[in-house]
C-alpha cells in the first residue's frame, strides 16, 4: 500500500528547455506534443494518472493510463538527465576546465551513459597508476607520444629521467606514459561508445559451476555449462544465472573477442606507424585489459541486469492485474473452508457483506475423522445462514475437503462449491490489518474468512495482503524491491479506481489506493463513517478533516454511494460535471433518475449541444454511457469451475489425460496451470499453442480456465508438464444460484440433527 498519495510535483525541477523535452517525449511515444504538455502539466500540478486518463481526456487527448505513465517515466528520466547536466557543467566549469567545444558536446548528450563519458576526465578519482604517472611529470611524454609525430621516442623518453621523480631509466618514463595514455583511451567517449555497442552485438555470456558445488546447485543444473549471447538472453534465465552467482553456485563471466575490440580501439587512435604507434599499442592493449573491458563489462552487467528485472516486474504487474481484476461472486452468503488434516478444517460463515456470522472447526479426514459430525455441521451452518456458495482454499488438504462436501448427497444443488486460491492468507492472518478486524479470532479463522472473502470479491480482499505475497510473478526477490513496490502499488491502484469503491463499506486499505487519498485520510474517512455514520453524498466527503478541494478533485469520481441523495452519487460520472446531467434532464422535462431509466429519452440527447471549453465529446460519451448502467463493475462475469473430480493427486496423472485447470502464474517461459494435485503443471511456451508464440501473456491471463493435456510426470521431483496445443480453450461450468431456506434443527444430538438436516433439504 503506497505510504501516500503520489503528488508527481514533489519531484518538479524546472528548466530552460522544458518545452524541448516535451517535443522529445512526444517524439519517442508518438504522440501530440501538446498532449505531452497538458499531461505533463496535470502531473506537475498533483494529478494522479486514473483521474487523468478518466477525467481530463480533452486536455490529454484521450490518452490512457499506459500513455500517461510513459509520459510521466520520460519526463522525470529528462529533468534528471537535464540535472546531471547541469551538475556536470558546474563541476568542470569550476575546475577551468570547460572549453566551448566541451559545453557544446555536453549540451548535446542526449544519454546519461554519453554525459558520463564525457565527465570521466573531470571526476574526482582514487590514485591510480596514471595519476602516479602524472605526478611524476610524465604527462607531456604521454601527449609527445599520441601526437604520433616522431620516432626518437627512446630519446625524448631519456629526457625525463629523474631519481627525485622516482624514474631512474627511459623504460620507466615510457612505462608511466603509458599508464596515462590507458587510462586517456579507456576514457575515449567514442572508444567508450564503439566498445558498448561491440558488447552489446556480439557478447557471450557464460555460466559455469563453481567446482564442489554440484549437490548444493542442483536447482541450477541447467547452467552448469551454459552459454548464449547476451543481449539474447531472456530475462528469466539471465536472473537465474545472477542468482546462481549470488549463491555462489556458479561464475558468470561476459566476453567478447578480445583482438576484435583492440583492432577496432586502433583504427580510433592510431593514425601513423613507428615507435610511437608501438607504444600506443601496448597502452591500447594493457588499458583494454584493465580497465576498458572490466568498465564496459559492468555496465552491460548492469544494463542487462536491469532489462530483465523491468521484463520481470511487467510480468509480474500483468499476473496482478489479471488476479486483482477476477471476477467477483458478488454480494453473497458465503461458507468458507480452510482446509487441513491434523488440524481439521476451519469453516466461517459470512453474510453478504463479508461479516463474520460464526466459526467452528470441522475434522472429515483422518487422523481424526468424524465425517458424520462434519457433515452436519457444513449441513447446519448453510441452512441457518442461508449459504449460497461454499469457497474452498487451494492449499493442504483442499481437493479431499472438496469432494467431502461434494459427497454430502443432500447439499442443495444450488449452492456452488468452489476451490479458491489462497496465496497470501497466511500472510494477511498474521497482519496488522488481520489483527484490527478479527483481534479476538486466531489466526485460522483470518484464513478461513480471507479465503471467503476474496470468492466475493478478489480486489476488496487482495489488497489487504502484500502484493509480493500473492505468488505470481518470476524471481521477485532478485529483482529491485523499491522500483517492484512502486509498480505494483501503482497496479493495485490502477485497479481499484478502475473499479469504483463504495464509500459506506470499504476498508481502510482498499480507500487508500483511491486516487489521491493515501491511508491517512484514510483513515479519517474510516472514523468519520464510524463517528457520523454513513455518507450521504459525495459532497460530504469535505467534512472529512484534511479533505481539501484538490484531493476532493482527484477521488470523488472514484467514489460510490448506492443509496446517496444524488443519484449519480452511485455511478463514475464526477460531481463536477453534474451540471451537465442536469441540464440535458431540464432540456426533456424529466428527472435525472428518468434519464437512467429510459432508453429512449438518452437517445434524444444531442451531446454537442453540451460541449463547452471545458467538457467536450469524450466526456460527454463517458457521461451518456454512464447513464446506461450506473456504477457498473468493468470485471467479468463469475464463472464457477470445478477440477476432474477423479484427480486429486499427483499419482492419479497419467500421460495423454485430458484435465481442465486454472492458470496461476505466467511468466515468460510459460505459464503453470493447477490441475487439482497439489502440484502446478507448466505448459512451456512451446506448448501454449499450436502456433509460435513470443509472449505467454498473449495467449493465457492469471485466472484463466483452461483445457491441458499432459505430456509428462516425474513424481520424484514433482515436475508435471503439460500442452496446450489442439485445445479449444473454454471451461463451461454452471453459475451459483440462491439456496432455499430450511427450517430450524436441534444441534444437540448428533445422528438425529443430521437426519433431520437431511430429510428437511430433501424437502
Amino acid at each position: 500500500m503506497p505510504d501516500k498519495p503520489v503528488i508527481f510535483k514533489q519531484n518538479r525541477k524546472p528548466f530552460m528547455n522544458e518545452a524541448r523535452l516535451h517535443f522529445k517525449i512526444a517524439d519517442l511515444l508518438n504522440l501530440n506534443s501538446k498532449d505531452v504538455t497538458a499531461t505533463v502539466n496535470l502531473l506537475d500540478e498533483g494529478g494522479t494518472i486514473p483521474f487523468i486518463s478518466r477525467y481530463r481526456k480533452e486536455l490529454t487527448g484521450s490518452l490512457d493510463e499506459v500513455q500517461i505513465m510513459q509520459i510521466r517515466d520520460e519526463i522525470e528520466r529528462l529533468r534528471q538527465l537535464e540535472q546531471r547536466r547541469e551538475s556536470i557543467l558546474k563541476s568542470i566549469e569550476s575546475q577551468n576546465k570547460l572549453s566551448p567545444e566541451l559545453k557544446e558536446q555536453i549540451l548535446a548528450a542526449d544519454t546519461l551513459s554519453k554525459l558520463e563519458d564525457l565527465y570521466l576526465p573531470f571526476k574526482p578519482r582514487r590514485r591510480t597508476k596514471a595519476t602516479i604517472a602524472r605526478e611524476k611529470g610524465l604527462e607531456p611524454l604521454a601527449q609527445f607520444i599520441l601526437e604520433q609525430k616522431s620516432n626518437g621516442i627512446q630519446e625524448e623518453a631519456e629526457k625525463f629521467i629523474s631519481l627525485e621523480k622516482e624514474v631512474p631509466t627511459a623504460e620507466e618514463a615510457l612505462q608511466g606514459a603509458r599508464d596515462i595514455i590507458s587510462e586517456m583511451v579507456s576514457e575515449n567517449p567514442i572508444v567508450r561508445e564503439t566498445m558498448r555497442d561491440l558488447f552489446k552485438k556480439t557478447a557471450i555470456i557464460k555460466s559455469k559451476l563453481i567446482k564442489g558445488k554440484e549437490e548444493a546447485g542442483e536447482k541450477f543444473e541447467d547452467y552448469f555449462e551454459w552459454e548464449e549471447k547476451l543481449m539474447n538472453c531472456p530475462s528469466h534465465r539471465l536472473l537465474a544465472m545472477r542468482r546462481g552467482e549470488k549463491e555462489d553456485i556458479l561464475m558468470l563471466d561476459i566476453v567478447v573477442d578480445n583482438e576484435e575490440a583492440i583492432g577496432l580501439i586502433e583504427r580510433i587512435i592510431l593514425t601513423s606507424r613507428g615507435e610511437a604507434a608501438n607504444q600506443i599499442k601496448e597502452a591500447i592493449a594493457d588499458g583494454y585489459k584493465r580497465l576498458l573491458h572490466p568498465g564496459i563489462e559492468a555496465e552491460m552487467r548492469i544494463l542487462t541486469k536491469h532489462q530483465a528485472e523491468e521484463k520481470a516486474i511487467v510480468v509480474f504487474a500483468d499476473n496482478l492485474r489479471e488476479l486483482l481484476l477476477a471476477p467477483p461472486l458478488g454480494q453473497k452468503a458465503i461458507l468458507g473452508l480452510d482446509p487441513g488434516f491434523r488440524s481439521g478444517c476451519k469453516v466461517v460463515a459470512l453474510n453478504k457483506e463479508g461479516k463474520l456470522l460464526e466459526e467452528t472447526v470441522i475434522y472429515p479426514h483422518e487422523p481424526q475423522r468424524k465425517t458424520a459430525e462434519a457433515e452436519m455441521v457444513v449441513l447446519a451452518f448453510c441452512q441457518k445462514h442461508n449459504i449460497e456458495a461454499i469457497a474452498i482454499g487451494n492449499g493442504t488438504a483442499s481437493r479431499e475437503t472438496e469432494q467431502f462436501v461434494r459427497n454430502i448427497d443432500i447439499l442443495p444443488k444450488e449452492i456452488s462449491v468452489i476451490v479458491v486460491s489462497e496465496a497470501g492468507a497466511s500472510v494477511y492472518s498474521a497482519s496488522e490489518v488481520a489483527r484490527e478486524e478479527f483481534g479476538e479470532y486466531d489466526l485460522t479463522v483470518r484464513g478461513a474468512v480471507s479465503i471467503g472473502r476474496r470468492l466475493a470479491d478478489p480486489l476488496s480482499e487482495l489488497v489487504k495482503i502484500d502484493p509480493k505475497a500473492i505468488g505470481v510473478g518470476q524471481y521477485q526477490h532478485d529483482v529491485d524491491q523499491t522500483h517492484l513496490k512502486n509498480k505494483l502499488d501503482e497496479v493495485v491502484g490502477s485497479c481499484v479506481n478502475s473499479v469504483g469503491v463504495e464509500l459506506n463499506t470499504a476498508s481502510k486499505q482498499l480507500l487508500s489506493y483511491v486516487s489521491g487519498i493515501g491511508p491517512s485520510l484514510a483513515q479519517n474517512i474510516i472514523d468519520y463513517r464510524n463517528e457520523k455514520g454513513a455518507f450521504k453524498s459525495r459532497k460530504s466527503l469535505m467534512e472529512v478533516p484534511r479533505m481539501g478541494e484538490k484531493v476532493f478533485e482527484q477521488c470523488a469520481g472514484f467514489l460510490r454511494i448506492r443509496n446517496g441523495i444524488h443519484p449519480l452519487d452511485k455511478s463514475s460520472v464526477h460531481p463536477e460535471s453534474y451540471h451537465i446531467v442536469e441540464k440535458m434532464a431540464s432540456d426533456l422535462n424529466c428527472s435525472i433518475e428518468d434519464l437512467v431509466g429510459d432508453k429512449d429519452l438518452r437517445k434524444k440527447i444531442q451531446p454537442t449541444n453540451y460541449v463547452t471549453e471545458i467538457v467536450g465529446l469524450p466526456t460527454l460519451k463517458d457521461i451518456l454511457l454512464e447513464l446506461e448502467k450506473p456504477g457498473r463493475d468493468p470485471r467479468k462475469s463469475f464463472e464457477a469451475f470445478s477440477f476432474d473430480e477423479n484427480v486429486h493427486e499427483i499419482k492419479h496423472l497419467r500421460e495423454g489425460m485430458r484435465l481442465p485447470g486454472i492458470v496461476t502464474n505466467v511468466t515468460n517461459f510459460g505459464a503453470f496451470v493447477d490441475i487439482g494435485v497439489h502440484q502446478d503443471g507448466l505448459v512451456h511456451i512451446s506448448q501454449l499453442a499450436d502456433e509460435f508464440v513470443d509472449d505467454p501473456n498473449k495467449i493465457v491471463k492469471v485466472g484463466q480456465q483452461v483445457w491441458v493435456n499432459v505430456t509428462e510426470v516425474d513424481a520424484k521431483r514433482k515436475r508435471i508438464a503439460l500442452s496446450m496445443k489442439g485445445e479449444t480453450q473454454h471451461v463451461k461450468a454452471s453459475k451459483p444460484k440462491a439456496v432455499v431456506k430450511e427450517d430450524q434443527y436441534d444441534p444437540n444430538d448428533i445422528n438425529s440433527a443430521l437426519a433431520a438436516l437431511k430429510n428437511k433439504f430433501k424437502k
